[in-house]
C-alpha cells in the first residue's frame, strides 16, 4: 500500500521557518518532519510513498536527489567529480515527488494525484503532524468497514475539525474546526479507498470540506479511534514541543534511525 504525504501547503503560521523552506522541512531533532512521517509509516512496512509538491518544492525535491550524501559521510574528487559515498542509508522506500500546483488546496493536490495511485486503498496524512497510531491496525480496520473514508480520531483540544461519531465508529457528521468542541477530532494518517478522489472537484477543492463532509453525510466514514501520542506542527511552539521530546529521547512516534 502507498502512502501520500500533503506537502504543498504555504505554512504561514511558521513564518519563521516558511520563508526559506517548505513547512515539511522543518526540523525535528535534525531531521525533516516529513523523514520522520515516512518513518513511522516504514516501520509498519509502507515504504512506497508519493509526495504532494508545491510551496518550495523544489527544496523537498533537492532533499531525497541528495538524500545518500546527505545523510553519509563521502569523498570527492574535485577534478573528476566522482563521489564515494560511505555506509549508505539502508532504506528500501520508493519516493514519488509530484508537483501538484502552488496554489492548489488539500483536496485538489491529492486529485493531482490520482494517476499515480493504481491500488484500490491507500494511505494518506499532513506533512506537518506526528503520532504513534498503529497504521497497520487503522489499514486493517479500514479494510473490514469497507466504506470509503477511514479517519484517525484523536482528542487534543478545540482547535481543530471535530468528528461526531456512533459507538459503532460510524461518523455522522465532518465538522472543520467548530467553535465548541467537545469530542475527538480529525488527527489526519486516513485510509482511503481510491473511489473517494470522485468526490474532488478541483483545485480549489479543500479535501476536509465538501469530499469529506460528503463521504460523512453519505456513511461512507469510519472512525479509527486513537488515545495515544498526536501532535501537529503548526506554530514555532509546536516545533520547540516536539524538539524538546526529541531531545528527552521519549520516541513518542516511530523512528527508525
Amino acid at each position: 500500500m502507498k502512502a501520500v504525504i500533503l506537502a504543498g501547503g504555504f505554512g504561514t503560521r511558521l513564518s519563521e521557518y516558511t520563508d526559506a523552506i517548505p513547512k515539511p522541512m522543518v526540523r525535528i531533532g535534525g531531521y525533516p518532519i516529513l523523514f520522520h512521517i515516512m518513518n513511522h509509516y516504514s516501520s509498519y512496512g509502507i515504504t512506497e510513498f508519493i509526495i504532494a509538491c508545491g510551496y518550495k518544492s523544489e527544496v523537498i525535491k533537492e532533499y531525497f536527489l541528495n538524500f545518500s550524501t546527505l545523510n553519509s559521510d563521502f569523498s570527492v574528487n574535485l577534478e573528476s567529480g566522482d563521489v564515494e559515498i560511505f555506509a549508505k542509508p539502508k532504506l528500501n522506500w520508493n519516493i514519488t515527488l509530484v508537483h501538484t500546483g502552488d496554489n492548489s488546496m488539500t483536496g485538489g493536490r491529492l486529485k493531482r494525484l490520482e494517476p499515480y495511485l493504481k491500488e484500490s486503498n491507500f494511505c494518506l496524512t499532513y506533512g506537518d503532524g506526528l503520532s504513534d497510531v498503529n497504521i497497520k491496525e487503522s489499514i486493517a480496520f479500514h479494510e473490514k468497514h469497507n466504506k470509503l473514508v477511514t479517519v484517525t480520531a484523536v482528542n487534543p483540544g478545540s482547535r481543530f475539525g471535530e468528528l461526531d461519531i456512533t459507538s459503532s465508529g460510524s461518523v455522522n457528521s465532518f465538522q472543520e474546526k467548530p467553535l465548541d468542541s467537545t469530542g475527538r477530532i480529525n488527527g489526519g494518517f486516513f485510509v482511503l479507498k481510491k473511489e473517494f478522489i470522485k468526490l474532488i472537484d478541483d483545485d480549489a477543492t479543500v479535501l476536509e470540506q465538501a469530499p469529506m463532509i460528503n463521504a460523512a453525510n453519505k456513511g461512507e466514514m469510519m472512525a479509527f479511534k486513537h488515545d495515544g501520542f498526536w501532535q501537529c506542527m503548526d506554530t514555532k511552539r509546536d516545533v520547540d514541543y516536539l524538539n524538546d521530546i526529541w531531545s528527552l529521547k521519549e520516541n513518542k512516534w516511530n523512528f527508525i534511525s
